[in-house]
């Protein structure tokens, strides 16, 4: 018995979707999942019974992994504040009730989260996980040099391609607009400003472009008011949360995805674009840089800059058959590389290995 540490599987959020793919993947024909939901995402409860959610939870986490008699806790984390102190309760627990512990990080930089007199906590606090999982190889190799000697792999996210290939993608016409898109979560961190700003300096130049936004979030009231002041109410479109095939439909009617995050870790967006055959212009942070190889895949460009992001709008709008080349190389990249198949696979040996050396503990 494995059981994943997560959020609601009905919740909004990267992890959500990787605890969905794990679960429908084939490691639950070889091993027995159980999700063990933390979080307050699709609970409906007052403070008091949300304090008192908390303060159980650690109790009811030991119950179910005595009762399960569980090999391994598999939790699902990033580096805040809030899910480190929590989660490391919920490390504790299942090493006190025998179980043993895969740590993965979704999301977070360990060099800037682990400072000062905090590292050590930080160090200590992973040393207790039996495994920790990252998604990138630049924080494998920060993991390495803060933990020396502690198992420390790099299991990128992965997709489910078909829905994605099945759909036919429409040539891009070199007279036509570039058709931009992003798809996520509206918040500041995303870089939709410069992404809009970007628009505008393009289309000042001569670039004819037009960008579907399809998520919601904080920053949308803003972004509204952004793309209006800039004058660009007809060629910027709000299409709302966009899933399944409506989300693969719009990723095969755009050309370019455009992500200017500030951070990320892998993000599920990019390879969803990737594997229907929309080349990103995004930013090199997280595990991207792992992903898209400059010219390649895509085009690289730095943080808040929104002119880098013009120029690159422009090249891909003047080079239509690069566009097709970086298209193609993107579905290929993706298959090969990042599918679920191969995250089931990577997680099956991981499980294995972690589970063979369980100390089990009798339930009393």
């Amino acid at each position: 018995m494995v059981v994943l540490l997560g959020p609601s599987r009905e919740a909004i959020s990267g992890v959500t979707t990787h605890l969905n793919g794990l679960i429908g993947s084939r490691l639950a024909a070889r091993f027995e999942l159980l999700h063990f939901q933390i979080g307050s995402e699709g609970r409906r409860e007052s403070l008091p019974a949300r304090l008192a959610r908390l303060a159980a939870s650690p109790f009811l986490l030991a119950a179910t992994l005595l009762r399960a008699q569980a090999a391994l806790l598999h939790i699902n984390t990033s580096l805040n504040h809030k899910a480190f102190w929590r989660d490391l309760v919920y490390l504790a627990v299942a090493k006190l009730c025998g179980a043993r512990v895969l740590c993965q990080v979704h999301g977070g930089l360990l060099d800037e989260f682990a400072r000062g007199p905090f590292a050590a906590l930080v160090r200590a606090g992973m040393r207790l996980a039996d495994a920790v999982v990252v998604l990138s190889r630049a924080q494998q190799e920060a993991f390495r040099v803060r933990l020396p000697g502690h198992p420390v792999e790099v299991v990128p996210n992965g997709i489910d391609c078909t829905p994605y290939t099945r759909c036919n993608r429409a040539a891009s016409d070199a007279a036509a607009p570039l058709r931009l898109i992003f798809i996520g979560r509206l918040a500041p961190a995303k870089g939709l400003l410069e992404t809009i700003e970007a628009l505008r300096m393009a289309r000042g130049r001569g670039v004819a472009a037009r960008l579907v936004l399809a998520g919601a979030g904080p920053e949308e009231p803003r972004l509204r008011q952004f793309v209006r002041a800039a004058g660009l109410a007809r060629d910027v479109a709000f299409v709302g949360p966009a899933y399944g095939e409506h989300k693969a439909q719009l990723l095969a009617q755009a050309d370019v995805l455009v992500l200017a995050s500030y951070s990320e870790g892998l993000p599920y967006a990019l390879l969803e674009a990737m594997a229907a055959g929309c080349v990103p212009i995004a930013t090199p942070v997280g595990a991207i840089p792992d992903v898209v190889s400059q010219g390649e895949h895509g085009l690289l460009v730095a943080p808040r800059d929104a002119e880098a992001v013009a120029d690159a709008i422009a090249k891909l709008a003047g080079d239509r058959a690069g566009l097709a080349r970086m298209s193609a190389a993107c579905r290929a990249r993706i298959a090969a590389g990042y599918s679920l198949e191969r995250v089931a696979r990577d997680f099956s040996t991981l499980y294995w290995g972690l589970c063979a050396t369980r100390t089990p503990r009798a339930a009393t």
